[in-house]
């Protein structure tokens, strides 16, 4: 298939390298020192001792590639919305968008037949830029578990992890989602079709909306966190108060707290994202993880205290590092 990866950071440059080994006619959209990198060295995959060398094609202009088969968008929640007004060249009537992103996605409710249906996410897509350049049909729903962090510009190591989930916005697995979630598997990929697939992503959303801020917060890895008695007390209260969340809204992800949290504990030491964005000084993801949360909690009726405790505190200490996204 004609594969383009809109951001070849920590999750695009994995995905990209590992459907490029696996034959496909793989494609990135980067830019500065990691398009130079690219161009020059091909993108790299370091899992373990193991080096993998894409020598794909990469480029900051998409209407070079022309239309494609499969986009993967793979880029922070604040460049999205000016990655999707340039990914526009790669979309055409058949075209299959997997938005492969942290927190909850602009998408969430504009399918779904349960509770806030059709609700727009302000704090995601505050002006409606992606939904208009992203045809809601095209979307493939999309969790990515595994561990990443970026070495060098255009250098990746996989730290941990393979598992991919996806599923129809609005429910049901379809042929296009045995066919991708088929594509990744022999990608090498622990991929899985789902038939509710904002229910996985709310699992995810469990961790990222704990692990993420606090460690923006105290600049720990996640198995510290976790191995900390008085974090981890906060992480169960948390997680309770957003699994409560989701089930106002049908959502109910069969797991409690201290199962979720074993899962990260078994990836060992990761640091999140939003740290590894705070030590690249880059904009963190607060409004895609928490901001969303806090808005759903709002119309759903549901105090969420601690989690919009966390929010305040990550959100000032993210502006006061100058790393909140406007």
């Amino acid at each position: 298939m004609k594969i383009t990866v809109v951001g070849a950071g920590a999750i695009g440059g994995f995905l990209a390298c590992k459907l490029f080994a696996a034959g496909h006619d793989v494609s990135v959209i980067a830019r500065g020192a990691t398009l130079h990198a690219i161009c020059e060295q091909g993108l790299q995959l370091q899992t373990g001792n193991d080096l993998l060398i894409a020598p794909l094609k990469a480029t900051s202009e998409p209407k070079e590639l022309g239309v494609q088969d499969v986009v993967i968008l793979a880029v922070k929640a604040p460049a999205l919305p000016t990655a999707v007004e340039v990914a526009t060249a790669l979309i055409g009537p058949q075209t299959i968008v997997i938005p492969a992103l942290n927190g909850l996605p602009w998408w969430y409710f504009l399918k779904a037949n349960s509770a806030l249906s059709g609700t727009r996410l302000k704090a995601v897509d505050p002006d409606g830029v992606i939904e208009r350049n992203i045809p809601t049909d095209a979307i493939i729903g999309c969790v990515v578990f595994p561990s990443c962090r970026v070495e060098s510009p255009g250098v990746v190591r996989h730290m941990s992890g393979s598992k991919i989930v996806f599923g129809e916005p609005g429910g049901g697995i379809s042929s296009r989602i045995s066919n991708v979630t088929d594509c990744f598997l022999k990608a090498g990929f622990d991929a899985h079709a789902h038939e509710n697939i904002r229910e996985e992503i709310w699992l995810k959303l469990l961790g990222n909306a704990c692990f993420n801020p606090v460690s923006l917060l105290v600049n720990c890895s996640t198995d510290e966190m976790i191995d900390d008695t008085n974090l981890n007390v906060l992480f169960i209260e948390m997680m309770s108060e957003l699994l409560e969340l989701g089930s106002r809204l049908g959502i109910s992800p069969k797991i409690d707290p201290e199962q979720r949290i074993a899962i990260t504990r078994k990836l060992g030491k990761v640091k999140t994202s939003m740290l590894q964005d705070v030590e690249g000084c880059k904009p963190v993801e607060i409004e895609a993880i928490l901001g969303a949360l806090m808005s759903v909690a709002d119309l759903a009726g549901a105090p969420i205290s601690r989690v919009r405790t966390v929010y305040a505190l990550a959100r000032m200490r993210a502006r006061t590092l100058g790393l909140l996204a406007k």
